[in-house]
C-alpha cells in the first residue's frame, strides 16, 4: 500500500528585524498624526508673539494719530505671523515631526480663512472711519482661526481661541479709548498664558 506524505508548505523567509521597526515607526508617526497636531502649537513662540504684542501696545498708545496707531499694530501682525511661521519650523524641527503634516495643514487651512477676512474687514472699517470696531474684529476673528484650527490640536487650543472671541466680543461694543487695552489683553496677555500652559505641558 503506498504511503501518503503530507505537502509541506513553502518556507517563507522571515521578515528582517529591521523591517519590522520600520513598520512600528510608520504606524507610531501616522498615528500620532491622526491623533493631533501639538507640534503645529508652539507654546514659546505664543509667549513670543505676547511680548512683541505688548511692546506694540506701548509704541501705539504714543502715536498722535489714529492713522499712525493702526499702523503700529498692523507691523505688529506682520512680525507676529513671520514669528509665528519661525515658530511653528522650529518646533517641528526639535520633535522630528513634519512642519507640513496633515494635522498641520488642516489647521493652517482652518486658521488662514479668518485671517484673511479680518484684513478685509481691516480695509473696509479703516475707509469708514470706524476704528472703534477694529480691536474687536481683529480679536473676534483671529480667536476663530485658532478655535476651528484647534479642533485638530490639544484642547487647550480651542480654549484658547474661545478666550479671544470673548473677549473681541466684549470689544466690539467698547469705546475706541479701550481698544489697545483689549489688544493687549489679548495678543499680548493670552498668548502668554495659553503660550506658558502649551510650554509646559505639551513640550516647547
Amino acid at each position: 500500500m503506498p504511503t501518503v506524505l503530507p505537502i509541506r508548505e513553502p518556507r517563507r523567509e522571515p521578515v528582517s528585524l529591521h523591517h519590522h521597526a520600520m513598520d512600528n515607526l510608520r504606524f507610531i508617526r501616522e498615528t500620532m498624526e491622526r491623533a493631533g497636531s501639538v507640534t503645529a502649537v508652539p507654546g514659546w513662540g505664543g509667549c513670543t508673539i505676547g511680548l512683541s504684542a505688548l511692546a506694540a501696545a506701548w509704541i501705539s498708545l504714543r502715536q498722535p494719530t489714529l492713522d499712525r496707531w493702526l499702523a503700529a499694530w498692523l507691523i505688529e501682525g506682520i512680525l507676529a505671523i513671520a514669528l509665528g511661521a519661525y515658530a511653528v519650523k522650529r518646533k517641528a524641527d526639535s520633535t522630528e515631526v513634519p512642519a507640513f503634516s496633515a494635522p498641520a495643514r488642516r489647521f493652517a487651512l482652518s486658521f488662514a480663512p479668518p485671517l484673511l477676512v479680518g484684513a478685509l474687514l481691516t480695509v473696509v472699517l479703516y475707509q469708514s472711519g470706524l476704528f472703534r470696531a477694529i480691536p474687536g474684529t481683529w480679536l473676534l476673528l483671529y480667536g476663530t482661526g485658532i478655535t476651528t484650527g484647534g479642533a485638530f490640536s490639544v484642547r487647550v487650543v480651542p480654549v484658547m481661541g474661545l478666550c479671544f472671541m470673548t473677549l473681541g466680543a466684549i470689544a466690539l461694543f467698547c469705546p475706541l479709548a479701550w481698544g489697545t487695552a483689549f489688544l493687549a489683553a489679548g495678543f499680548g496677555g493670552l498668548h502668554l498664558i495659553f503660550g506658558w500652559m502649551i510650554a509646559r505641558r505639551y513640550g516647547g
